[in-house]
């Protein structure tokens, strides 16, 4: 970056920022591509470790302490990721006994799962194989709610989603967003990026935040 006239020993990346996500209400932070949408959303969730963080980010009032953060947030990253020989059903037992808490019981998490499950609407796949991206298994649509699932198992009050609608025609962006809006009418505070939705898309969020890279 010297050598094409950059004299700062620090680049801004963004600056400036400032606003509040509240319960119930679908979030999006929009912005052109390279504008610092994930950057900021790293940040407050607490996943950027590289770099030079100000400033300061509050829960409730109270500030933000990311050993407990943790435990009430989730994060849907834009790659679906998944165990490819499992059932849909068994992905998300596995990550309700990862993630809840030891005191709640077997039948507990069983009862979660399933209620996981009927509001993302994935009961009809209950049993379907994961499969692998592109060759057999679930479609795109179907990975990313299976994504989404598999983090609001462990009961987050917050959950942050990377581009949920990437890659998606408008019917399969559609059906993900239903089950985003589904989520955010528990009460859960949702926040996402989200790169040149549609009209439909765009109103289906509750409120916009524009991400300006300095």
């Amino acid at each position: 970056m010297r050598s094409q006239g950059v004299l700062e020993d620090k680049l801004v990346l963004l600056n400036g920022v400032s606003g509040a996500f509240r319960p119930g209400v679908l979030t999006a932070l929009m912005g052109v591509t390279g504008a610092g949408k994930t950057t900021l959303m790293d940040v407050l969730a607490g996943r950027k470790t590289g770099g030079y963080i100000t400033g300061n980010i509050t829960i409730s009032g109270y500030p933000k302490k990311q050993e407990t953060f943790a435990r009430i947030s989730g994060y849907c990253e834009q790659n679906d990721i998944h165990s490819p020989h499992i059932t849909v059903y068994e992905s998300l037992l596995y990550s309700a006994w990862l993630r809840l808490p030891e005191e709640i019981n077997t039948e507990t998490r069983k009862v979660f799962v399933e209620e996981v499950m009927e509001l993302v609407e994935l009961n009809p796949l209950r049993d379907a194989y994961v499969g692998l991206p592109g060759i057999n298994g679930l479609s795109t649509e179907q990975r990313k709610r299976l994504t989404i699932a598999v983090e609001l198992v462990g009961n987050p009050s917050i959950i942050f989603m990377d581009e949920p609608t990437s890659g998606l025609d408008a019917r399969a962006a559609a059906i993900v967003m239903r089950a985003v809006r589904n989520i955010a009418d528990t009460g859960r505070t949702i926040v996402c990026t989200i790169h040149q939705p549609s009209i439909d898309i765009f109103e289906s969020f509750d409120e916009v935040n524009k991400s300006k890279s300095s």
